[in-house]
């Protein structure tokens, strides 16, 4: 039938047994998320459209994450209208201070999303979920009222580019190295409006969590949605997480792809993302002396517990540069259980560093670690566009947790093996 994995989550979704790229179709919506700068917006479009019904109060998803605790007046305006919002239609799945997560490692851990769902959400990273086989975009506010109301959504049916992944990754190489290999190589329109499909025997080699992060930043290459195969690792994880039964789609053999690149995850190197692109992309061959003054370990690109695991590999009896502020962000409550019950965070604190409540934070300038005029950040975030995380004369550098954990100790940017060798 040469359709894709996302043509045919999106026909099945849209009650068709084909559909082609370019085609206009209406689908019917598993979960529409928000937080809480879109939200407020979507809520109030959902009021002037005068909608009456929320279509499954089961099926919303609202995550107070980005300013929260609350940063300031606006912040906690904004936060009490969704309070408010998801008491009047009952929303089973609000999640606020105590409960949250940053949304994106927080859904899949609470199992809202397995393989074949459909699921959109007014923040550009909801690509996020494709790691466990759904076809998952961002949308605008206005986008995310109507599903909120309605249930369904119009898509225009995205071509695909494939990635055919075959070895394994090196030592000190992460799924953050791959996605920003890609991007450096594709550039940050490279996959505009299309959907990224991973595939190739190198797929087993990777984690789910390395597939969180590649397909969470498939925006920064412009794609509507990145997307891996369902395989023994993500029923595994859907099993352990959810009660609800995963839809496996596979791409069909003769699927047409726009372009198709073949990589050798055994040839991907610990990777930075310079200033001020995600795609202007550097390995250590042609990385000198970048002093840096903060270091941010967390989002929802690189918080999670396997993220921590390889920095406290790094920061095991050493201390953090005394010029480095060095911020320790798990990406939900438990995550932050989890690196207190094994001894990470006070492996974190005696190392100089601080550990946070799940947040946003940073990553979006919004609080707890703006950056000053001149100042440079090694980020496990997703973005380093100009001003992102404060000052627009400040530079964010985009990078794996073991390279910002050894960029910490020795106040530039820095390999681990320098630290731990090979």
């Amino acid at each position: 039938m040469k359709m894709t994995m996302t043509q045919k989550i999106l026909a099945a979704h849209s009650g068709k047994s084909f559909i082609d790229k370019g085609e206009l179709i209406m689908a019917e919506l598993d979960l529409v998320l928000g937080n809480d700068i879109t939200s407020p917006v979507a809520i109030n479009e959902y009021r002037k459209a005068e909608c009456a019904n929320i279509f499954d109060c089961g099926k919303i998803a609202l995550v107070m994450d980005h300013f929260t605790p609350n940063k300031d007046i606006k912040a906690a305006e904004q936060t009490k209208l969704v309070r408010e919002f998801a008491d009047e239609k009952k929303i089973v799945n609000f999640f606020d201070v105590g409960e949250m997560g940053v949304e994106h490692a927080l859904l899949p851990e609470k199992g809202l999303v397995v393989a074949g769902d459909l699921v959109i959400g007014a923040d550009s990273h909801t690509c996020t979920y494709g790691a466990l086989g759904a076809f998952s975009t961002g949308v605008g506010s206005t986008d995310m009222a109507s599903g909120m109301a309605y249930g369904k959504a119009w898509f225009k049916v995205p071509s695909a580019i494939k990635f055919n992944l075959t070895g394994s990754l090196n030592k000190w190489v992460s799924g953050k190295d791959v996605i920003l290999h890609i991007i450096g190589m594709i550039g940050v329109d490279g996959a505009l409006y299309k959907s990224m499909e991973f595939s190739g025997s190198g797929v087993k080699n990777l984690t789910i969590d390395d597939r969180f992060t590649i397909c969470n930043m498939a925006i920064e290459a412009g794609a509507k949605n990145g997307i891996f195969p369902v395989d023994e690792q993500t029923l595994q994880y859907i099993s352990d997480h959810s009660d609800r039964k995963p839809v496996i789609y596979e791409a069909d053999p003769d699927a047409e792809y726009d372009r198709i690149f073949d990589i050798d995850l055994s040839a991907v190197e610990a990777t930075v993302a310079y200033p001020h692109l995600p795609s202007n992309t550097k390995t250590f061959k042609d990385i000198g002396d970048v002093a840096i003054n903060q270091v941010v370990i967390g989002s929802c690109t690189n918080g999670r517990y396997s993220d921590f695991v390889a920095a406290a590999e790094i920061l095991k009896g050493r201390k953090v540069n005394k010029r480095v502020r060095t911020l320790i962000i798990p990406a939900t409550q438990k995550i932050y259980l989890d690196i207190m019950e094994s001894g990470l965070a006070k492996l974190f604190v005696e190392a100089g560093c601080i550990v946070s409540t799940p947040t946003c934070g940073p990553c979006l300038g919004g609080h707890m670690g703006i950056l000053a005029k001149g100042e440079r950040c090694m980020a496990t975030t997703n973005r380093n566009f100009v001003g992102r995380m404060g000052h627009p004369e400040s530079e964010v550098y985009l990078c794996n947790p073991a390279v910002a954990a050894a960029s910490a100790v020795t106040g530039k940017i820095t390999h681990p093996s320098e630290l731990l060798g090979n």
